[in-house]
């Protein structure tokens, strides 16, 4: 797996700069969750770190490679940096396993009977063997959100990205989720989350940051920022956001 390192980055949208000198670090095989309102620049963040928005100043670097610079092709940089979105975004008019095989089958030419074994191993690790030959109105949330996680796997990333992944579902597909999260925990792999889940980013995240108006404004392993914050922002946010 690899690690990221983010260096002064800063992304504008016109007159409004929504990332504002971000400096953060993810060693390889961390979870690192991103808390704070809506608005603080969190979403934004992510699609900056996965090429879908440029950024204006700083650098991004994958394994000690500046992903950042103008004109590297951001394909080869999503192959190896996965992402996936609280919408689904699986195409309706093709079932599970076609929306998972697209991709590797398009970036890497990987012919189809020798992707399937694999793909079908996805399935079955993420509770979706029964589930891989129906449309996606067949499924319930929470398998779509499995299955765009799968998609994203499939690609055979280094890094994953997870924008609230969990805010469109009923309360009671949160969970199934979640666990697909920790198994990927389990196995080493390199994550960053946009969440509102403030107790799965106590109890499974190694680093937690407090972002608002697009600065990271504490960040420190779960413990401390959510047992003892530091920065009265922290304070205020926490005292809403547990109640």
């Amino acid at each position: 797996m690899a690690k990221l390192e983010l260096r002064g980055v800063v992304k504008r949208f016109g007159d409004v700069t929504v990332c504002n000198g971000v400096d953060l670090d993810i060693e390889a095989g961390q979870m690192v969750c991103l808390i704070g309102a809506s608005g603080g620049g969190k979403s934004t963040l992510l699609r900056c770190i996965n090429l879908l928005e440029p950024i204006e100043d700083g650098e991004i670097r994958l394994d000690g490679e500046d992903i950042s610079v103008p004109g590297l092709d951001p394909q080869g940089v999503r192959a190896r940096i996965g992402m996936v979105f609280q919408n689904y975004n699986l195409f309706p008019h093709m079932t599970a396993l076609e929306n998972v095989m697209l991709a590797p089958r398009r970036v890497h030419r990987t012919p189809r009977d020798q992707l399937r074994p694999a793909v079908e191993t996805l399935f079955r690790r993420f509770g979706l063997a029964e589930r891989m030959h129906n449309y996606p109105d067949q499924l319930s949330g929470g398998q779509q959100q499995r299955v765009a996680i799968v998609r994203a796997l499939a690609m055979r990333p280094e890094v994953m990205l997870f924008d609230e992944i969990t805010s469109a579902l009923d309360p009671q597909l949160v969970g199934e989720v979640l666990d697909v999260l920790l198994q990927l925990k389990q196995e080493g792999m390199t994550m960053v989350l946009a969440t509102h889940e403030m107790g799965f980013a106590r109890e499974a995240a190694d680093k937690v940051c407090f972002l608002k108006a697009g600065r990271i404004v504490e960040q420190g392993p779960p413990e401390q920022l959510f047992g003892t914050p530091e920065h009265p922002e922290t304070q205020a946010f926490l005292a809403r956001a547990l109640k």
